[in-house]
């Protein structure tokens, strides 16, 4: 510093030695010595002699001392900006081979992105932003060319994406589901600047290739993506009847089992017929007997029915799809000794939009096709996920195939109301049930099912966040058609992927690493995310912090959400920032209220009781808790959430697995404008970048401990309801302690974050001082060699890895780890070794999928099921002690 002082008072002396006619600004200028200097001011009068500084200058041989001193000042500036330069290398090199995972944060903190030189890089709330409103901040991009005169996500690329995915057959394992595969391969190379390789990267489970893409995942440092294809036993359907018997056991009915749709909905006429209506994993065979129906199916309807003594034996069960998963109908009826089941979509359920109340049917209004089925499998879901014949383990080409005990052993199909109606007829006014024959004839065999991921390399590689949405439909006709079913959720994604790829062309590296998965299979029973799941546990459990879920994304206009406790408050405050899709001066949040606008006189209480149950099964958030039925299943332990925009008893009727869920149906009634299935891609990409980017976890176990509480309170309702004596108050203190370490916990996020920060920003200012000061000693040393008759090339601005002062940021950052560790250990405290009783696969003692629910979640699952299932005391106690002994465990890892 203090040379460069020195060099700009020397050339003011130097200024004020020169000749009074030069300083006057006279226009002739010496150019031959002293001579001219003194006939340049002959014409202005008398002579004045020059001082003695001034002849001294002139001296003869002073140019030889003026060339030593400048080579001698320009050696002196070199070595100052080498020592700069050098100085702030040795400090960070000396131990960056210990510390280099610690460096991510300060290098992301500190870096200049690539979007603008000198720039901040693009992180945090500017990305969050750009985001949410690329159009509107145009600064951030590189060029106009990025903008293309739209925002990123935005509802016309959402509409072209529905098209694309709904537009051909993708049954798994049909030719057309690798072409889905291939097509999300693509996309997400293109977004995240993947160079194609060669030969397309499809890997078989189990092979090198396949466990190296994965177990790479938190060692990339380029965006990666590959195909991965497992082989679980899939059936698909031959042929089937359903015919009402006479005396003579001769049909006196048959009925019509596929879809009928007229010319108005031109892809649900094309395809109408495409492909059989029928139940996934159900077996084959042909069942007859006296029909039975059983309202929905659920547990306490069979209860009721057996109370009153109805003896199931060799019977045909028919019940009404909803208030439970559909495989657990059959489960029920299968352990009551019945021979098939029938499910039917019973209008009822469609609310005040029913032809009743003056509804045109679709596709000619928004009221139920009395035509449409709804298909999908009926496994039992809530004992175990997944390829039954693998139960546990990955479903590789190879692998031990057993008789999984989740599969039915007898057959289902499902019908329509219009069939149904005809069956239930015969059963009016207390009429014995007719006889019916049901035959359900199918091909089961090792059917291959692709998931495509692709991977966001963050600056801390080993912590990772999932975004997960399944791809595949069960039934040809149901994907080419599904446009709700999957492919809303798979178009909400296909937006998000593109505006991280608009945000990495313009700077962006997320803090942590963030894998994309496109899962296959799902439909059979959430096949492709429980196979990879199980392939990799052991990573899974090392790596992933939070998994978010997309199914279907919109279906109707109401916005459903459902979470772990531990991230409730980020999906309600990303939530609260993003605009109501369809009414202004709303937030997305809000859209929870809406209720559609089709009315009418007539609405079923029973339908409209179920509707509210479910509608009341939130926290003081408005969260759901999670239980089963789509891919964040396998991840459950891990941290999970989904939100999508669901029907509502006042929306157009949602045909769900039906042919009549249709691109047709979605632009007419669904999302006409595309703006909900941009607003979810917004909600869920804003939640992906406060995961990925944050320092501390947006992780609340504050919340968690309180409901903790809430979870209690049911368990003792449900007790004071029954005959049993069960003391909860060890199990009430402990969870009085963990809010109490909860408490401290958040005390100490907030702690650790503010003490990094100050570093880091304390960093930055001595980084920019640094670099100022070596800017301008470059900028001396050029002019000098300039002078000199040197060249100096233009350099870029050094990167100084300023590691100073390196004792206390390394301390902070381990703060700041052992912060969000202890954040990501609260969920898998939960987890227990032994699982819940008769379904050891779900080992959550927290939630878990409602043992006769399904969908539902069941918070305490082993306690409730010990007091409801099993009414036993004694095993209540146990279980009230397990939990105990894990919130204690819990408490005192988190501990502060």
């Amino acid at each position: 510093m203090v040379l460069v002082n020195l060099s700009i008072e020397s050339s003011r002396q130097v200024k004020e030695r020169m000749p009074l006619a030069v300083a006057m600004g006279h226009d002739k200028q010496p150019v031959n010595g002293y001579a001219d200097i003194n006939s340049a001011l002959i014409n202005t009068g008398p002579v004045i002699p020059p001082p003695a500084t001034q002849r001294r200058y002139w001296q003869p041989g002073f140019s030889n001392r003026k060339r030593w001193i400048r080579l001698a000042f320009s050696f002196l500036l070199a070595l100052s900006l080498l020592w700069v330069k050098s100085h702030s290398d040795c400090l960070s090199h000396a131990t960056r081979a210990q510390d280099s995972k610690y460096d991510a944060l300060m290098r992301e903190y500190m870096r200049h992105g690539n979007r603008k030189p000198h720039g901040p890089p693009l992180r945090g709330s500017k990305a969050e932003e750009l985001f949410l409103c690329a159009q509107s901040l145009v600064l951030y991009f590189q060029d106009d060319s990025d903008i293309l005169g739209r925002t990123v996500p935005n509802e016309q690329s959402a509409l072209a994406a529905s098209r694309q995915y709904t537009s051909r057959p993708h049954l798994a394992g049909t030719p057309g589901d690798l072409e889905t595969a291939r097509d999300f391969l693509a996309h997400l190379q293109r977004e995240l600047g993947i160079h194609p390789e060669p030969r397309v990267p499809i890997y078989p489970a189990g092979s090198d290739e396949a466990r190296v893409a994965t177990l790479n995942i938190s060692k990339y440092t380029e965006p990666t993506a590959w195909i991965n294809t497992y082989y679980p036993i899939l059936n698909t359907p031959l042929n089937h009847s359903l015919e009402i018997l006479g005396e003579d056991q001769e049909p006196i009915w048959t009925a019509e089992l596929e879809e009928v749709s007229n010319g108005t909905d031109p892809e649900a006429t094309k395809y109408a017929t495409a492909v059989l209506a029928w139940h996934g994993v159900s077996p084959g065979g042909e069942a007859q007997g006296k029909l039975i129906y059983a309202n929905y199916g659920r547990k306490e309807d069979y209860d009721v029915l057996v109370e009153a003594g109805t003896d199931f034996n060799g019977k045909i069960v028919i019940a009404r799809y909803g208030g439970n998963f559909r495989g657990l109908k059959v489960k029920r009826a299968q352990e009551l000794g019945a021979a098939a089941v029938l499910i039917y979509s019973d209008p009822r359920d469609d609310g005040t939009v029913t032809i009743e109340n003056g509804y045109l049917p679709y596709p000619h209004g928004p009221a139920r096709n009395p035509t449409s089925v709804q298909r999908g499998s009926v496994q039992f879901l809530s004992l175990y996920p997944g390829d039954p014949s693998t139960p546990g383990y990955p479903s590789y080409e190879n692998s031990t195939r057993v008789d999984g005990g989740s599969k039915p052993t007898i057959p289902s199909l499902p019908i329509s109301w219009l069939n149904a109606k005809i069956l239930l007829d015969h059963l009016a006014d207390g009429k014995q049930g007719p006889i019916v024959r049901l035959v359900n004839n199918v091909e089961e065999k090792v059917t291959p099912i692709w998931n495509t991921f692709g991977v966001i390399p963050g600056h801390i590689q080993d912590e990772v966040v999932v975004l997960g949405n399944h791809r595949d439909g069960t039934y040809r006709s149901l994907i080419v058609l599904g446009a709700s079913d999957p492919s809303s959720g798979t178009v909400s994604v296909h937006e998000a992927i593109r505006g991280f790829g608009m945000l990495l062309r313009n700077g962006w590296k997320p803090l942590r690493t963030i894998l994309i998965a496109s899962w296959d299979g799902e439909e059979y029973g959430l096949v492709g995310s429980t196979e990879w799941g199980e392939d990799f546990t052991d990573w899974i459990r090392e790596h992933v912090v939070a998994y978010i879920n997309l199914d279907t994304s919109v279906s109707g206009s109401c916005l459903q959400a459902s979470a772990s406790p531990l991230l409730a408050h980020l999906l309600r405050s990303t939530a609260e920032q993003i605009p109501h899709p369809t009414s202004d001066g709303r937030t997305l949040w809000d859209a929870r209220w809406d209720l559609g606008e089709l009315f009418g006189d007539s609405l079923d209480a029973e339908a409209a009781a179920i509707y509210e149950q479910m509608e009341r099964v939130t926290d003081g958030l408005g969260i759901q808790p999670l239980g089963s039925g789509s891919d964040y299943t396998v991840f459950l332990q891990y941290i999970g959430f989904r939100s999508r925009f669901t029907s509502t008893l006042h929306d157009p009727v949602y045909h769900y697995h039906s042919v009549f869920d249709s691109q047709h149906w979605q632009e007419m009634y669904g999302d006409p404008t595309f703006s909900r299935h941009v607003a979810i891609a917004k909600h869920v990409g804003l939640q992906i970048l406060r995961l990925s980017g944050d320092i501390i976890l947006p992780f609340n176990t504050t919340h968690y401990s309180l409901e903790l509480q809430s979870y209690l309170e049911r368990v003792e309702q449900l007790v004071a309801s029954s005959s049993l004596e069960v003391d909860f108050s060890l199990l009430r203190q402990s969870i009085q302690a963990i809010q109490g370490a909860t408490a401290q916990l958040e005390t100490e996020k907030i702690e650790a974050e503010v003490e990094l920060r100050q570093i880091l920003r304390k960093l930055k200012r001595r980084r920019g001082h640094l670099r100022k000061l070596y800017r301008k000693l470059r900028k001396a040393v050029c002019n000098l060699a300039k002078y000199i008759g040197k060249e100096c090339k233009e350099h870029e601005d050094e990167e100084f890895d300023l590691a100073f002062p390196r004792r206390r940021l390394l301390k902070a950052i381990k703060r700041v780890q052992a912060v969000n560790h202890k954040l990501v250990a609260f969920e898998r405290g939960f987890i227990s070794k032994e699982g819940i009783k008769d379904r050891e696969w779900y080992k959550h003692l927290g939630v878990a999928p409602g043992k006769w629910l399904g969908y539902g979640a069941t918070t305490f699952p082993a306690l409730t099921e010990a007091i409801v299932m099993d009414r036993n005391a004694t095993a209540a106690g146990r279980e009230a002690e397990r939990l105990k002994t894990h919130i204690d465990n819990l408490t005192e890892k988190i501990t502060v």
